[in-house]
Formats: C-alpha cells, sequence, structure tokens
C-alpha cells in the first residue's frame, strides 16, 4: 500500500480525504458520505440488514451507499431516524459521553401526577441502571390518556417506553421528532430528506468533530422541553 507515494505497512495507519491511497497500483476511491433523515413508519425495523426478511428503514433511500441507522427505533415506534455512512460521526453520536437529545412525543394511559413526572425528571429505576434525568411536559392531557413530549440523552433499549411504564403510564403510542438540531417537522411517513449543511455542521460540532467546538463540546444545551 503506498500513501502519497510512500509505501506504508502499517495497517491501522490512519488517513483522510486529502491522502492519496494506492493498492497493488491501484488508487483507492473514499465513498462519499452522506446523510439523511427518514421518517420510519411503524412495522419497519431500524437495521441494515433483517434475516425475517421485514421492511428496513434503509430501504427508504435511493442510494449505492452502505447507509446505516443511528439512533434506532423499535419496530413498533415512528419517527426520526438518521442514515449515514460516517463512521466516525455516527459512533460519536451514540457515545454518552456527547449526551446527544432525543426527543420523542409520547401517548400514554392516564395522566402522570406531579409526581410521575418528577420521577421522570430527576431519574426512574430501571433494571439496567437509573436514567439520567429527563425534560418532560404534558401536552394533551384526557384523563384516559395523555400526550407527552420527552427529551433524554441515552439511547438505551426502549429506554423511553421502559420509562413510562416504571411510573404507571404505559406508551400506546410513540414517536421520536428529533434527533440532537435536527427535526421530523413536515416529513411524511415513509418519506426522506438530505441533511442541510448547516444541520450537519451542528451535529459534528456537538460530536466534538469541529476544532472551534473543542472536544466533547455539545451543541443542545437547551433542547426543546
Amino acid at each position: 500500500m503506498r500513501i502519497d507515494g510512500r509505501v506504508v505497512t502499517d495497517p491501522a495507519r490512519d488517513v483522510d480525504e486529502r491522502n492519496q491511497v494506492e493498492v497493488d497500483g491501484a488508487r483507492v476511491t473514499p465513498e462519499r458520505l452522506e446523510y439523511h433523515v427518514v421518517h420510519k413508519p411503524a412495522g419497519v425495523v431500524s437495521t441494515a440488514h433483517d434475516p425475517e426478511g421485514r421492511p428496513k428503514v434503509t430501504d427508504m433511500v435511493d442510494s449505492a451507499a452502505r447507509l446505516y441507522p443511528v439512533g434506532r427505533l423499535d419496530v413498533d415506534s415512528t419517527g426520526l431516524v438518521l442514515l449515514t455512512n460516517d463512521g466516525e460521526l455516527a459512533n460519536r453520536l451514540m457515545h454518552p459521553r456527547y449526551g446527544v437529545p432525543r426527543t420523542y412525543r409520547a401517548r400514554v394511559a392516564g395522566t402522570p401526577s406531579r409526581r410521575s413526572l418528577n420521577a421522570l425528571r430527576t431519574g426512574v429505576d430501571l433494571e439496567d441502571g437509573r436514567t439520567h434525568p429527563a425534560s418532560v411536559s404534558v401536552r394533551s392531557p384526557t384523563g384516559r390518556e395523555s400526550v407527552l413530549e420527552i427529551t433524554v440523552r441515552e439511547g438505551r433499549n426502549r429506554m423511553v417506553r421502559r420509562m413510562l411504564e416504571a411510573v404507571g403510564h404505559p406508551v400506546r403510542s410513540l414517536e421520536r421528532v428529533a434527533f440532537g438540531p435536527l427535526e421530523l417537522g413536515r416529513l411524511r411517513p415513509g418519506d426522506a430528506r438530505k441533511v442541510r449543511p448547516h444541520e450537519l455542521e451542528e451535529l459534528r460540532r456537538g460530536a466534538g468533530l469541529e476544532d472551534r467546538a473543542g472536544a466533547g463540546a455539545a451543541s443542545w444545551d437547551n433542547p426543546r422541553p
């Protein structure tokens, strides 16, 4: 292997798009990085491969790139999923160190009491440990059901569903409406759009990939309630 015309024998040598890499005399062209926001419907799995043959979230984008979901949703949940082939950014966005906020709209049984809301806001004891404090507000209380908007900064499996069940309000439906600076907005179920340049810049800055942000700096100090 040659990098910028020099023979390199270290397989762990880091390269980026500025380097010219050759293997067996042929130049290696890096895969173009892509970033897409999709609105996952219910019944679609948040994986790039499913042995059961179910519809996959990666099927929702027409691309030759090997895209992977960032911030998965369970098959019954709907809403925003980020698809990308940028492995470095994806890993950082999912790392607890960076605390990327994820905002959900949950329709739950009953109307949470002040005690239940305080529990969500201070931390709920689950089987895999206590949750970090969440930001939560009641949008549409009707007595039999309520719509909550809840923002968390962790990515545990089915965590929002488990938190709400733990305080006595099982989820009837769950939709992710925001992930970091990305918002679902008016994107319809099954549709996709490309991440806008300013959104990508904010994602990278929040993940510590921009010099001006500094290592570990976050851009989401005031997530939506």
